[in-house]
């Protein structure tokens, strides 16, 4: 079964083709570019260095967020339209338990976090066991102090991944202090690779016209919206 995974969902952007277990070519690029410039011509690549065409393709996987408002919509909007236009299946993976899968060797507790501004987090925790991800710590946005309480509750070893260290490492380890661990830098960068096997572990696929992004929480365009609406119903 052949699978393109989209990995769009923050700086990185990830390309991947497999066959089965075989990585037959993937892509990773950490460059501060705007996704939306590189990440069809990426896709395009990464195909021709499989030597696949679209119409090999049997499944296509793809971050579904949370993460960056336009990269994750541009990842979900590329794999929707190919998903589409192909007939084929389309199945949309946390971007935090992609993060986490870097970690699937470790066993124990893994945590991930995203930086989602003023002082919050996008994050979860997981335990690790024989390359299995069971999460401990729901995925959702929360405050940093909120996670902080959730994995000090845990009161156990934690190893994090994300690629967040030089803003979250200092307040991790103060309060954590020796069951805090970061993962290496190659294990802090997302692979459309591993998207592909979280995937692959589902057996349901989305409905390609109804599949939209998580975001865990309001864009800011939402929150807006929210807040004229509100002010419009107090006015009344």
């Amino acid at each position: 079964m052949i699978w393109l995974g989209i990995e769009t969902s923050n700086v990185p952007l990830s390309i991947a083709v497999m066959n089965g277990d075989e990585v037959l070519a993937e892509e990773v690029m950490t460059t501060k570019v705007n996704h939306s410039v590189r990440a069809m011509s990426a896709v395009e690549r990464v195909m021709a260095a499989a030597e696949v065409k679209p119409s090999d393709l049997d499944a296509i996987a793809v971050t579904e967020g949370p993460g960056s408002y336009t990269g994750v919509r541009i990842g979900v909007t590329i794999a929707k339209t190919l998903a589409w236009t192909l007939h084929v299946p389309l199945v949309g993976i946390s971007s935090m338990r992609v993060m986490a899968a870097n970690c699937w060797h470790h066993e124990g507790v893994v945590a991930v976090g995203f930086d989602a501004r003023r002082d919050a987090v996008y994050s979860a925790a997981y335990f690790v066991e024989n390359g299995v991800l069971n999460e401990v710590i729901e995925e959702q946005h929360r405050s940093f102090d909120e996670w902080l309480d959730a994995l000090d509750a845990l009161n156990v070893p934690i190893l994090f991944v994300g690629p967040d260290r030089a803003r979250y490492e200092e307040r991790l380890r103060e309060r954590l202090g020796d069951r805090f661990q970061w993962a290496r830098g190659p294990f802090n960068t997302p692979r459309a690779s591993l998207l592909i096997e979280c995937a692959k572990e589902r057996s349901i696929s989305e409905d390609v016209h109804t599949f939209v992004p998580e975001y865990a929480r309001m864009t800011e365009a939402e929150a807006n919206l929210k807040k004229e609406e509100n002010a419009s119903c107090a006015k009344r």
